[in-house]
């Protein structure tokens, strides 16, 4: 899947040095405009980008698919603050309606030379704008969608709760969330693997946010689930996105064939304890009418 001092972002990447949670500073929403050739290349020119996309195309398509024939007709969905856009186009091209937003207008032009490439007419709708004013884009709209998709933007929002209340408006009573962020925890497993006890004991420490795809502020797990348990969403579905692949700085055996990475990371995203150690999580929640 953006949003900046409007609202910003997409999806982070991960580095070596990641930065202490507690810093007292003035937040804004992050938007990637500037550095969009740079995300595109570090989040999703690799194996990492590939486990993340795997991971989501299985979760959200099963899930839609069944909501499809449930309902007797195509989805009306939503991204927010969707970056490249992928499985967002993915879905159009299964025949859903999509209304694609981001805070940057040049991710989602990236996003939208990549939906040209596909040969057919897709029920695409594009927003560029922070997601606080597409409520005035969506205003003529009465429809609410059957998924509203929000990938790796809580991280990047200066008051990430908010944006509960956006989804709650914007949901229909039997709709879902798909909810994917950076998990804090992994910050701390990976150096903890790396050997980087300085960094870890240093709670100065922040990431250079000019260019670094390392979230400064990232929400816990925890935490979201309190919010969607505030608001009576049930969680149907989580995964770990990137369980091994990333705590491993020695590649030997199958770590030397993509295509067995991706089949292990997809075996063990969805198991008791190894998803709460992906470098991000995916949480798939309905809202019970």
């Amino acid at each position: 899947m953006n949003h900046e001092s409007s609202q910003s972002t997409d999806q982070p990447s991960n580095q070596t040095n990641t930065p202490s949670f507690n810093q007292p500073d003035t937040r804004t929403d992050r938007s990637f405009d500037a550095i969009a050739d740079h995300f595109e290349k570090k989040v999703y020119g690799g194996l990492k980008g590939d486990i993340r996309l795997a991971v989501l195309r299985r979760d959200i398509f099963a899930y839609c698919t069944q909501m499809s024939q449930t309902l007797g007709r195509p989805l009306r969905i939503l991204d927010v603050g969707a970056g490249l856009a992928q499985i967002a186009i993915e879905l159009a091209t299964q025949g859903h309606t999509l209304v694609i937003n981001d805070i940057s207008a040049n991710m989602l032009e990236k996003a939208q030379a990549n939906a040209e490439i596909v040969k057919k007419d897709l029920d695409i709708r594009w927003y560029v704008c922070p997601y606080q004013e597409l409520e005035e884009n969506l205003a003529g709209n009465t429809e609410k969608f059957d998924l509203i998709m929000c990938h790796a933007l809580l991280e990047w929002l200066a008051e990430p709760v908010a944006v509960m209340d956006f989804f709650d408006k914007h949901l229909t009573e039997n709709g879902a969330l798909s909810l994917c962020f950076y998990n804090p925890a992994s910050f701390d497993y990976r150096n903890l693997i790396m050997g980087n006890f300085n960094l870890l004991d240093n709670t100065e420490y922040k990431a250079d946010n000019k260019k670094s795809l390392t979230p400064n502020h990232p929400v816990a797990k925890e935490e979201v689930e309190s919010w969607l348990e505030a608001r009576h969403y049930q969680t149907i579905l989580a995964s770990g996105l990137r369980v091994f692949h990333d705590y491993s700085p020695l590649k030997r055996g199958g770590h030397n064939d993509p295509e067995a990475v991706i089949r292990m990371e997809l075996r063990y995203s969805q198991l008791e304890p190894y998803k709460w150690l992906g470098r991000y999580l995916h949480i798939l929640a309905t809202r019970q009418a």
